[in-house]
């Protein structure tokens, strides 16, 4: 459950260090509480906060985090693209995504970090027991998480991918971002991708949220699905998926591991992830 505002006034009478998301809209964003438990749980004094901000105010916004203090931020839909446009300077990941998802304040300049592709490579490997070496994979999506997971999956060595996306020219830049990597990709639209084998399922899009199913494909057993909504708890792909005896994931898993390589960027230390997982959850469960 998310500290209450009294909480957060108590803490912040201290010389706290702050950090936060920016997006919009974040009202619903799960960080805070993950992140202000993990703070808590290891007497940190540090506290996490929400900074919404509207399309076309980013700069100023970001400006405003080295003017604050701020140690940092992690930044969310819609203004991961344009994060990686105003940062002085960007981490590998960060460059070849093309996305910011966390920044650390230092010196008054902003160092763009994305915490996604190892936070994904990070729970497929130790929540999902999963090596992609050689392996396949059906991708829903081409947008900033889909082209994290499939840079995570072309690293670990996975040998051929499909991409199912809406508009199947935007997937050119998810084919730049593994450029470099042995793998044999290959891009549809999400109405004309056919009936497609893979070991792992993933979606990155939004279809599902409201109940929408995405076009049918072959799972089984030994298929991996997970599924990166974190509401509805299960969607109807993990729902199909689960029918057919396969492993489903919903995507607080690379929620917390990514948030966890935030933590570390800006803390220097690692967080306790079972307070963060149950934060998570918790805050879920109220939700429900």
């Amino acid at each position: 459950m998310a500290e209450t505002p009294a909480a957060v006034r108590h803490r912040l009478r201290r010389e706290s260090h702050t950090v936060g998301v920016v997006g919009w809209p974040v009202a619903r964003s799960l960080s805070p509480p993950i992140h202000n438990a993990a703070f808590a749980a290891m007497s940190m004094d540090w506290v996490y906060v929400r900074l919404p901000v509207e399309p076309g105010r980013l700069a100023p916004a970001l400006d405003g985090l080295a003017a604050l203090g701020f140690a940092g931020a992690n930044v969310t839909m819609p203004h991961k693209t344009e994060s990686a446009v105003l940062a002085d300077t960007l981490s590998e990941d960060a460059r070849r995504l093309q996305a910011v998802n966390t920044f650390v304040v230092e010196g008054g300049a902003l160092h763009g970090h994305n915490t996604d592709t190892l936070g994904f490579d990070r729970f497929l490997r130790r929540d999902a027991a999963f090596d992609p070496t050689g392996k396949s994979a059906l991708v829903f999506g081409a947008g900033g998480a889909a082209r994290a997971c499939a840079l995570a999956l072309a690293r670990g060595g996975l040998a051929t991918m499909t991409v199912a996306a809406r508009d199947p020219a935007r997937a050119e830049v998810l084919r730049e971002t593994v450029d470099g990597f042995a793998i044999d990709l290959r891009i549809g639209s999400l109405d004309d991708i056919g009936e497609v084998e893979a070991d792992i399922v993933v979606n990155a899009t939004p279809v599902g949220a409201g109940g929408e199913e995405l076009p049918s494909v072959q799972l089984g057993p030994s298929t991996l699905v997970v599924d990166l909504l974190t509401h509805p708890a299960v969607t109807p792909l993990q729902t199909s998926g689960r029918a057919a005896g396969a492993t489903t994931f919903g995507g607080v898993g690379l929620l917390l591991h990514q948030a966890a390589l935030s933590f570390e960027l800006w803390t220097g230390q690692q967080p306790p992830m079972d307070v963060m997982s149950a934060a998570a959850l918790a805050e879920l469960a109220e939700r429900d």
